[in-house]
């Protein structure tokens, strides 16, 4: 079998472990460090450092040792963390993000940075100690020595051709080398080939003394300076934790020996098993069934001359609580809480909640043919609808219990493509912490709604847009801490990030209680610029300038921003994803930018409406309600078209049929319906012919195959088989902004 099969499960894990790693870094009370926390962070290392070192990254493998071993003292107070310290393990952090990336795109990392920040590491280290030191060789990486061939080839049952004599148990007898420790290694449930391939891998942890296989179990034991944490993390990427079981050889062969003896008429029963059963014995009363077993062989067991602290297997792992020594023989398949607790040092035994890693076109697939199961769920509707309900009363109700179906099965699977916020937001602590550092400010960062769930396309396109929000309120919204008590305000600002549903829609908020947006500013940029504007302007829309391509009110260009580039693209990209961007802003107490998009792009609530002889879709999540008008609410505006009046305000009125060109449309807005319309916090008026009625439809995209057309999002498929396009509100409610501004002006 091929190791690097398992390749991309490592990198996976190693993501998500680098991740929490960065996440509790932040999090750490340099003053007072949480010993929890910091063996959390040691564990996250110790896994990267053990997986590195299975497959062969060298780099990544002696750079997380050297940060294992400082953070190896910081738990264990032997080293006093400092803010500077805590600086450098985020670099590095970032140095082993790098060299990961290297890896999974089959390229050597960066040796200069990796000697760098290893330099860093190893100083850290020195002062310490109050002496240089240099890196401890490591035994993944570098092992003692190699796997020797023949106890690989080894007949099973036997402790290999090669290996030293066994003793009765089958462990090997020959002596231990000094400074190293024997291990006995119990993988259950393992093919041969993965016993092969798992051998080999151990044999590079240290020298295998002997092996025992059978079917489908493999025992090594094992003469290593690794321990079983290094052991777990090499085995957990082929195999489940709960497979492994590791002990002390002279344990393991204490509790083995005597087995025997304590059963010896039940060959149906595993030695371990056995010897579970005899350990238990004395506390128990001696079953009726068997009483020889219950007395003859106790003694013997207990007069042998073994010493008292072998009588009990070694726990695995060592840093796990002391009072799990007293349960159990050691034996994991037997005792799966114990296993449970050295879980976290393997890596992926660190999820302790149940999952599977699924590619994502294979998601897409199962959403695809679920939008399939609903097309064709309305097409049926669509047939019967035509019989009477009276004489075919089964078949309707059949119908009503599978559009239920279809609803259920719908939002079941579009959940598998829901992330949580927390995906997002987890990326910004560090960013904040580090621009704040470098424009010399005071900023707690504080975030509410991690858990709201957005779909997976839109939660990775969203990263970039929050990205630069973030860094302008940073750099431009928060003041300065001289600035910030001048003018009576805590000295430390604060940065709001929330996410919460509304609806069909997920809100995103990016919030300060900075300065606040200048008006007086922006418009004089405007006409520097030579944009039509006037005093006359509401707020909003003069907050909206900001997004105007190359706009910049900076008074000074940093790094960090004052371009006038990215505002544009931000406010573009959102669109792009059917969502839209509103600003609000007080002088003197702050801006809040509210980012507004639907749940998911694949499956829309949406209502059909009648323009010609064609069939359009609203989104139902911009339609505010229906009606007719009459002839004196509709006002015409000379070179600006019609408004219609809705309960005293006045709405640019568009016609759809206009809009696309659809022939034989009614003219007459008061022989159609008026659907009034909301996108971008701003209402207009839609005329269409008549409402043909609410339905859930499935979103198939256009710009695969045909050119983007303005005011149409998508297109879908209805009950009869007929195709019906989807309109985009926001870009019709855009299209129509300018003539429409002389009204509100």
């Amino acid at each position: 079998m091929d190791i690097t099969q398992f390749y991309q499960t490592f990198f996976d894990e190693a993501e998500e472990l680098l991740a929490e790693m960065e996440h509790l870094l932040l999090a750490l009370d340099v003053s007072a460090p949480d010993n929890e926390q910091l063996n959390a962070i040691f564990r996250a290392a110790h896994s990267i450092k053990g997986g590195a070192a299975t497959f062969g990254f060298t780099a990544l493998t002696e750079t997380t040792h050297l940060l294992e071993n400082l953070l190896d003292r910081a738990r264990r107070g032997e080293l006093q963390l400092r803010t500077e310290m805590v600086d450098t393990f985020l670099e590095t952090k970032d140095v082993l993000h790098q060299q990961l990336n290297a890896y999974r795109a089959s390229s050597e990392p960066d040796a200069e940075a990796m000697t760098r920040i290893c330099a860093v590491l190893q100083q850290l280290a020195a002062e310490g100690n109050g002496a240089p030191v240099s890196a401890a060789p490591l035994a993944p990486s570098a092992p003692s020595a190699p796997a020797p061939a023949a106890p690989a080839a080894a007949a099973p049952g036997a402790a290999g051709g090669d290996a030293p004599a066994a003793t009765a148990s089958g462990a090997p007898a020959s002596a231990v080398p000094a400074g190293q420790t024997r291990l006995k290694v119990t993988l259950t449930g393992v093919g041969e080939k993965d016993q092969a391939l798992l051998a080999e891998e151990l044999g590079n942890l240290g020298q295998v003394a002997g092996r025992q296989s059978t079917e489908n179990a493999l025992h090594l034991w094992l003469d290593t300076t690794c321990d079983a944490d290094d052991i777990l993390a090499v085995c957990c990427f082929v195999i489940e934790p709960s497979q492994i079981d590791v002990q002390d050889a002279a344990a393991a062969e204490a509790a083995e020996a005597a087995a025997p003896a304590a059963l010896p008429e039940t060959p149906a029963v595993e030695p371990v098993q056995s010897s579970e059963i005899f350990a238990q014995m004395p506390a128990a009363a001696a079953p009726t069934e068997v009483p020889p077993v219950a007395a003859a062989p106790v003694a013997p067991a207990i007069e042998a001359p073994v010493p008292p602290p072998a009588a009990e297997p070694i726990v695995v792992p060592p840093a796990a609580p002391a009072t799990q020594a007293g349960s159990g023989n050691g034996n994991g398949a037997q005792h799966p809480p114990e296993k449970r607790a050295a879980a976290p040092a393997g890596g992926a035994a660190g999820h302790e909640n149940s999952s599977i890693r699924v590619g994502v076109e294979k998601v897409d697939q199962l959403i695809n043919l679920v939008g399939e199961l609903v097309i064709t769920q309305a097409m049926l509707a669509q047939t019967a609808s035509s019989l009477d309900p009276m004489l075919h009363d089964r078949l309707f109700n059949g119908m009503g219990q599978l559009e239920r179906n279809a609803r259920d099965l719908q939002e079941a699977v579009m959940s598998i493509r829901m992330m949580p916020m927390d995906y997002v937001f987890s990326r910004f602590p560090r960013l904040v912490r580090d621009l704040a550092t470098k424009l010399g400010k005071q900023i707690e960062l504080v975030t509410f709604g991690q858990a709201t769930e957005l779909d997976k396309s839109l939660i990775e396109r969203i990263i970039d847009p929050l990205t630069h929000l973030v860094r302008n309120s940073l750099d431009h919204g928060i003041e300065t801490t001289e600035l910030r008590v001048a003018s009576g305000k805590d000295p430390v600002g604060q940065l709001v990030l929330s996410a919460a549903h509304q609806g069909g829609n997920i809100v995103i908020e990016v919030s300060d209680d900075g300065a606040g947006l200048r008006r007086e500013k922006i418009l004089a940029k405007a006409q520097q610029q030579g944009l039509p504007v006037s005093d006359s302007m509401s707020d909003e829309e003069v907050w909206q300038l900001i997004f105007m391509p190359g706009f910049s009110t900076a008074e000074a260009v940093t790094d960090v921003s004052g371009r006038g580039v990215g505002m544009d693209v931000v406010k573009r990209n959102i669109q792009q994803m059917g969502g839209h961007v509103e600003i609000l802003s007080t002088r003197g107490k702050g801006t809040t930018i509210r980012i507004v998009l639907p749940l998911t792009l694949a499956i829309l609530d949406g209502m059909s409406v009648k323009v010609g002889p064609e069939i359009f879709i609203l989104p139902l999540n911009f339609v505010m309600e229906s009606l007719q008008p009459r002839r004196d609410d509709i006002r015409a505006v000379t070179g600006e078209g019609q408004v219609v009046l809705v309960r005293g305000e006045y709405l640019p009125l568009v016609e759809l049929h206009r809009a696309f060109d659809v022939p034989d449309a009614r003219l007459d807005p008061t022989q159609g319906i008026i659907v009034i319309l909301q996108a971008e916090g701003r209402r207009f008026a839609l005329l269409v012919d008549e409402l043909v009625g609410q339905q859930q439809v499935v979103v198939k995209n256009l710009e695969t195959n045909y050119r983007r057309i303005h005011g149409i999002s998508a297109a879908t498929i209805m009950g009869d088989g007929s195709v019906a396009l989807i309109v985009d509100v926001a870009a019709l409610q855009r299209g129509q902004r300018s003539a429409a501004a002389t009204i509100f002006n």
